[in-house]
């Protein structure tokens, strides 16, 4: 019997790429363990459910958790894990459209190698964001995040991207649901505390990134590190329709900053408020709407990454 600090999980989102993990998973599966990663497979069977999952095979102590699924599946897992005191290790087989929490790590998304990675690859602590916001149905909910957080258009635009087909990829997707949702957005009045900086006006988003990248490859705070105990906050002003179309392929560079219109600063607390609930974005989900408080948890995920390449 393997022993219990080694044991691995898989959890399995079978909705990811649009449906096609579930039917795949079979295939899936052999490709892993012919690359030398097997364990046991427990497939979510509703939203919320991968945290579930994960907190309990972490409490029934699996020693590594292979995430297979999207950006949310890492989220519900992340969320899992939060506060049990159980640490095992993650790995990620990325199986969504956006692929965008593995990309800051250069996680690869080809199965035989995201196995390799899952075996062979360095253990980082990374940081998590904890967020308390206000639920749909007005309570006070606390959830975390392990990629990117932002209050405004960007909720609206990961809303509108998740009720869509992905079927062109995560790219084409938040790219069509950007400009549907801009096309009919108004800037808000915002305030923004971040440790003791504060700032006011009116704003499309705000965005807390613990990594760099979100919506589909879009490099959006370029140099965000998710080991520093800070979040990269980017404030993004009254742009207009010639602002996006010109600024949107500097962002896939992640050249896009400085902008006149934005304005780039870390903290480890992040406060939001509005003068009218705008919805709030955690890793591609919208659980609910400002005001928000978001803090750092430093070094809270055990994450599996491709090993540094030494100069």
């Amino acid at each position: 019997m393997t022993p219990p600090d080694t044991r691995t999980v898989f959890l399995v989102n079978p909705a990811a790429a649009n449906g096609s993990t579930g039917r795949r998973w079979p295939e899936l599966a052999r490709r892993a363990a012919a690359a030398g990663l097997e364990g046991s497979t427990l497939f979510s069977e509703r939203p919320g459910h991968l945290a579930e999952l994960a907190r309990e095979a972490a409490l029934d102590g699996a020693g590594r958790l292979v995430v297979v699924g999207g950006d949310g599946s890492v989220n519900e897992v992340a969320n899992g894990l939060a506060g049990i005191g159980a640490t095992p290790e993650v790995a990620v087989v990325a199986r969504g459209t956006g692929w965008d929490f593995v990309r800051t790590f250069g996680i690869p998304r080809k199965i035989e190698q995201a196995a390799e990675v899952a075996l062979e690859g360095e253990v980082r602590a990374i940081d998590l964001g904890r967020v308390t916001y206000r639920a749909w149905d007005g309570s006070e909910a606390t959830s975390v995040f392990a990629n990117v957080a932002s209050a405004g258009m960007s909720g609206a635009i990961a809303k509108r991207a998740n009720e869509t087909t992905k079927m062109l990829g995560g790219k084409a997707s938040y790219l069509w649901a950007t400009f549907a949702v801009f096309s009919q957005w108004q800037a808000s009045e915002i305030e923004l505390l971040v440790d003791d900086e504060r700032r006011t006006g009116r704003m499309f988003d705000v965005v807390a990134a613990n990594g760099r990248f979100f919506g589909g490859g879009l490099q959006i705070c370029p140099e965000a590190s998710p080991e520093d105990g800070l979040l990269d906050v980017l404030t993004i002003g009254d742009i207009t329709k010639r602002d996006l179309v010109l600024t949107m392929p500097k962002i896939y560079r992640g050249t896009h900053l400085p902008h006149p219109k934005a304005e780039l600063l870390r903290g480890s607390t992040v406060t939001i408020s509005s003068d009218s609930p705008l919805p709030i974005e955690l890793d591609g989900e919208q659980p609910g709407t400002t005001p928000v408080r978001l803090d750092v948890l430093s070094g809270a995920l055990r994450l599996r990454v491709p090993r540094r390449v030494s100069s």
